[in-house]
């Protein structure tokens, strides 16, 4: 029980890996507050998790919004006490294309949600953070270190990596305070939109599925890819207080397709 007795935000909870990140705080005997623009998308992940309630709260965030952020980790305080860690999971990642077909007006927009976005978010959870101290987790990629080949989105991988040159920062701004400040990259994670790549792409070349799923999965050094269940269970230890010294650190989850 990784997280017992311990209130985690969980931002960005959908169907794919904010969900599993919320399923893992409470499973490990957390309590999860989550947070996502869609209220429907937030009930039905609630529902699942925790049936009766107990064990988690809900409210519709937009992370653009400094005001909703506020809410957010007020929501957490009024309902659990106080806030333990906040997971970021929420993105802004259906922008593809390089640069030289760049619309620097959707890159600003990208940039906006997933940096600032993030930051705003920590920010609102700060002073709670800094009652108990605690943990900050920060969702990246391994896209904003080593490009992949099928698809293009460098709008999205940059945000990540100033992501991850932020976090260098709060590190050491925020360690005083005893809260840690890391980051998860997901290399190519088995979960919804990796599904749907897979599902395009079986579909435009006219070959099974398995056969794109294999095709990726020879990359790795372990025989299959990591799922948005592991990436969450890597998560959910950075969370918790068995990781209490390590902070500033960035954590490849990604069965051994780059190792660094």
């Amino acid at each position: 029980m990784l997280l017992q007795g311990k209130t985690v935000i969980v931002s960005g909870v959908g169907a794919g890996l904010g969900h599993q990140v919320a399923a893992a705080v409470v499973r490990d005997g957390g309590q999860a507050v989550l947070g996502a623009r869609t209220e429907a998308n937030l009930a039905k992940s609630a529902a699942e998790i925790d049936p009766d309630g107990s064990h988690t709260a809900y409210r519709a965030t937009d992370i653009a919004d400094e005001r909703q952020c506020g809410a957010l980790a007020d929501l957490a305080v009024e309902r659990f006490g106080g806030i333990d860690a906040v997971v970021h999971v929420a993105a802004l990642d259906s922008h593809f294309g390089g640069i030289e077909d760049a619309d620097f007006g959707t890159w600003a927009q990208v940039l906006d949600v997933n940096l600032l976005g993030t930051l705003r978010m920590t920010r609102a959870c700060l002073p709670a953070l800094k009652q108990r101290g605690g943990s900050v987790v920060i969702i990246g990629t391994q896209s904003a270190v080593a490009a992949p080949n099928e698809v293009q989105q460098a709008a999205y991988a940059a945000s990540k990596g100033a992501l991850t040159s932020a976090m260098y920062s709060m590190a050491r701004e925020l360690g005083p305070h005893r809260i840690r400040v890391n980051t998860v990259l997901p290399g190519w994670m088995w979960g919804p939109p990796v599904q749907a790549f897979v599902t395009f792409t079986a579909h435009s070349e006219g070959v099974p599925e398995a056969e794109v799923r294999a095709r990726l999965a020879a990359r790795m050094a372990l025989p299959d890819l990591a799922t948005d269940g592991d990436v969450a269970d890597a998560a959910a230890f950075l969370a918790s207080d068995r990781a209490r010294s390590i902070t500033g650190q960035s954590l490849l989850v990604n069965a051994g397709e780059l190792m660094r």
